[in-house]
């Protein structure tokens, strides 16, 4: 269990050792948020939260505890739907999904209640791990920080890219041809969720205790760029821009 300060890229080096696994060139290494979340302190006892009229209104109208209710308003900027036992919000990061990201399940609660919200810089966190795990390794990788998502038309979770680092994010393919020689008009590749997705189903979501993977074998020059805080290599720039937003 990843405790607040622990060192993630340590931790992870040792499992991967104990495991006879060493990272090479072209690896990805994909973690679950909740980990991250865990290292960097981002876990909140609900007995500190005192929550406003907002969270109160909320709370009778979704059936949720009004201190939780008040911590995704905290780390959001707007409430796009509510019914009963859902928010549906945008994140300060610019993520639109249900409650914020908060989470209470596989967190200890020693004698209080405790919520672990989103990492406050996803990108950061997974660029961290990445400089520290490519150091001990020697190698280039990329890096993705998973969280678990729904999708509005769609039922059923999947595993999403909240942070990334050192990999191609989105894959423009607009302007070339298909096998027929057609223009390509819209074909932009989400390759970080579509890694984030093929991870979570090796991790699993409920009791698997299984919070990293190494995806293997992909296609380095189409995978890994050179590290960079550019937005368009961070996981910041899968966000739909609101003036594209049709639901709005």
């Amino acid at each position: 269990m990843v405790q607040p300060g622990d060192d993630l890229a340590a931790l992870l080096g040792t499992a991967l050792d104990a495991n006879s696994v060493s990272l090479g060139d072209g690896d990805v290494l994909c973690l679950a948020q909740k980990i991250v979340s865990k290292a960097e302190g981002c876990q909140v006892a609900l007995s500190t939260i005192t929550p406003g009229a907002e969270a109160m209104r909320l709370a009778d109208l979704t059936g949720k505890d009004s201190r939780v209710v008040q911590l995704i308003l905290d780390e959001s900027t707007e409430v796009l739907r509510h019914k009963p036992n859902v928010l549906i919000v945008r994140h300060k990061l610019g993520i639109v999904g249900a409650h914020a990201g908060i989470d209470q399940s596989n967190i200890e609660h020693d004698g209080d209640e405790y919520a672990l919200l989103l990492p406050p810089d996803p990108d950061a966190s997974a660029e961290r791990l990445r400089a520290a795990l490519a150091a001990r390794y020697q190698c280039q990788i990329g890096v993705v920080i998973t969280d678990s998502h729904n999708r509005p038309w769609r039922m059923g979770t999947i595993g999403c890219a909240i942070g990334c680092a050192g990999i191609k994010v989105l894959d423009d393919q607009r302007g070339g041809t298909d096998l027929f020689g057609r223009d390509l008009q819209a074909t932009l590749i989400n390759r970080a969720d579509a890694l984030a997705s093929a991870a979570t189903l090796v991790m699993g979501e409920t009791t698997e205790g299984l919070p990293a993977v190494v995806l293997r074998g992909l296609p380095m020059a189409e995978t890994l760029i050179e590290p960079s805080r550019d937005a368009s290599a961070t996981a910041q720039c899968i966000n739909r821009p609101l003036a594209e937003d049709m639901f709005r």
